[in-house]
């Protein structure tokens, strides 16, 4: 069960002044054929993005790492459950971005960002710093 593929949307955001680091995921049976996350990382993209609308009622919200602030992942189950909680809690207290996302990028086989270009739609692109 440790080679499990899981993707997880995460969110680098700051929520009314405060770090955030909220995240989705779910088991990902399509990884070996995949180039892309297709609707099952859009659906978790868009899940993060209504829970992050929802808590802007909270106060302020921006990003806080632009283009990277909305990253999909693929990674196994094990590493999600063990080693992504100690990364996350590191950033929350230290706010060190740049260490965050290349930690980010250790733990990932894959990884997407996820923006918006008007005309465009929104598109997952390969996060290039992600180890596949």
């Amino acid at each position: 069960m440790a080679d499990t593929p899981y993707l997880v949307a995460l969110a680098l955001v700051e929520l009314n002044g405060r770090r955030a680091l909220p995240l989705g995921g779910q088991s990902w049976p399509g990884f070996a054929t995949a180039d892309d996350p297709g609707d099952l990382g859009r659906n978790l993209a868009l899940e993060l993005l209504l829970r992050l609308w929802q808590r802007s009622d909270e106060g302020a919200l921006r990003r806080a790492a632009a283009d990277t602030s909305l990253l999909l992942l693929e990674m196994p189950l094990e590493t999600m459950s063990e080693k992504l909680p100690p990364l996350k809690a590191q950033w929350l207290s230290n706010g060190d971005t740049p260490a965050l996302l290349s930690g980010l990028a250790q733990l990932a086989s894959r990884g997407w960002i996820a923006t918006f270009a008007k005309y465009e739609g929104v598109s997952l692109r390969p996060w290039e710093a992600a180890a596949g």
